[in-house]
């Protein structure tokens, strides 16, 4: 992807997990609701104070964010579904394990 946002806003690929039921049930994609969990792919410069001066942004390339329903603007680029968001609509950064279930997380293409 050759994409890079502007200022205090994040390019995020969305992470979905294989559900199953406990039964073993596994839901098709249509009845699912969309993740909010997903890898920062790319990061803009910063954002600008007052002063003029540059503000790093705290998320970087490869963290894994959570971030709301709604949030963000969806585009599709080189084929892939992404997510484009300002670092304010990231509620956190996922430290460790994924919020994932048994750890079945998967980059969604």
């Amino acid at each position: 992807m050759k994409f890079r946002p502007l200022h205090d806003r994040v390019v995020i690929k969305r992470i979905e997990c294989d559900e199953k039921t406990a039964g073993g049930i596994i839901i098709p994609d249509t009845a699912k609701e969309k993740p909010q969990e997903g890898e920062v792919v790319a990061v803009g410069s910063g954002i600008r104070d007052e002063a003029g001066k540059v503000t790093a942004l705290d998320v970087k390339v490869g963290d894994k964010v959570l971030f709301g329903k709604w949030s963000g603007t969806e585009v599709k680029l080189d084929g892939t579904d992404y997510i484009i968001m300002k670092e304010s609509d990231i509620m956190g950064v996922i430290e460790g394990t994924s919020c994932c279930k048994k750890g079945s997380c998967k980059s969604k293409k």
